[in-house]
């Protein structure tokens, strides 16, 4: 599969989580999570202290997941990012889009070793689905 297959096959779910989400509206965590309620899909944040972030209520790591997901979105360090990888791997997940900075040349090379569809040095997830900034709250899911 190509990138642009990939991106397509990735974007095809309706419920997504995302590693390295934030409370703070600045960081792109928060603004990944806010791109997948803004285009009506099922977004789960991973935060290990937090309860609810943009109305969405956290688990604590990608074991914790209640129901299955489509992919998963990565914005963490590279170091942090290859722990997801094998997190990912471990709870079933086949689908890793790393956004621009979270990506590692040895990440992206376990992660396609495990037979995952990986998306990493290309464009960011916002950009693919058109996310609109925007200073009022998300519709929750």
């Amino acid at each position: 599969m190509d990138a642009g297959e990939q991106i397509e096959d990735f974007l095809r779910g309706q419920a997504y989580a995302v590693v390295g989400v934030s409370k703070d509206r600045a960081k792109y965590g928060n603004k990944v999570l806010r791109c997948y309620l803004q285009k009506g899909r099922r977004a789960i944040p991973i935060h290990p202290r937090e309860a609810e972030i943009e109305g969405q209520k956290c688990v604590p790591d990608l074991f914790a997941l209640r129901e299955p997901v489509h992919g998963l979105s990565i914005i963490t360090p590279p170091a942090i990012t290859e722990r997801i990888v094998e997190d990912a791997a471990a709870a079933g997940i086949t689908r890793l889009w790393m956004q621009p900075g979270a990506e590692s040349p040895r990440a992206v090379e376990r992660a396609r070793e495990l037979g995952m569809s990986v998306i990493a040095g290309g464009p960011c997830l916002l950009v693919a689905l058109g996310y609109r900034e925007d200073t009022g709250s998300v519709p929750r899911a």
